[in-house]
């Protein structure tokens, strides 16, 4: 059987060693490579084709997120796994958005990283407990919690609103939910639809839920 082909991509050398010698252990593992920053990430990926890399969500030479687009955008079938110390919603999500096929935190168990690692190689999706709970808590939510990278323009209660106008509410049936006057929710839409340059709730709401909300 192949083994899986690996690059680390993080900027502390004792992570990328212990790391290393982590899956190195693991018999149906390679570490191809590691990268110490974002720019050296997308050249070690065209260059040596890992299976995974494991990538760091904030490096210098940029990001692990603009790393992950690049590398995606020139190779897809590379699977990446954001393994970092960030743990709010905005960074899962916007790595998520990003490609990333997963999301753990440095402090998992050195076995749960491995397994982390051979999932995201079989396909899988996989995150740590505290973020699948995240993620769970998000899709269960009344009001959408829409990160800040997704209409950045908006503010956080014009987003919520967006959120409810892509689930097919009307104007008083949002005002009523947030305890709003129907005037005030028709000046924020009015808002939505000036930083949205759309001309009306049905341009609106599609854009929202190209966006994934609704």
């Amino acid at each position: 059987m192949d083994k899986i082909r690996v690059l680390i991509a993080d900027d502390h050398p004792l992570f990328r060693k212990g790391m290393r010698a982590m899956l190195e252990a693991l018999p149906e593992m390679e570490v191809v490579g590691e990268a110490a920053t974002g720019e050296a990430a997308i050249a070690l990926a065209g260059d040596l084709a890992p299976d995974v890399i494991v990538m760091d969500l904030q490096m210098p030479g940029g990001t692990g997120l603009a790393a992950t687009r690049a590398i995606l955008g020139a190779s897809p079938h590379i699977r990446i796994l954001m393994v970092t110390l960030f743990d709010d919603s905005e960074s899962v999500f916007t790595a998520l958005r990003a490609g990333a096929r997963g999301y753990i935190l440095k402090d998992t168990e050195a076995g749960e990283m491995a397994r982390a690692v051979q999932a995201i190689s079989r396909g899988e999706a996989i995150f740590s407990p505290a973020i699948a709970n995240r993620l769970i808590d998000f899709f269960a939510a009344p009001h959408p919690l829409v990160p800040k990278e997704v209409f950045p323009a908006l503010t956080d209660r014009e987003r919520e609103i967006l959120g409810l106008l892509a689930q097919g509410q009307a104007n008083a049936d949002i005002a009523r939910q947030l305890s709003l006057s129907v005037k005030t929710v028709h000046n924020y839409v009015s808002n939505i639809f000036s930083k949205l340059q759309v001309a009306d709730r049905t341009q609106a709401i599609l854009r929202a839920r190209e966006a994934g909300l609704g």
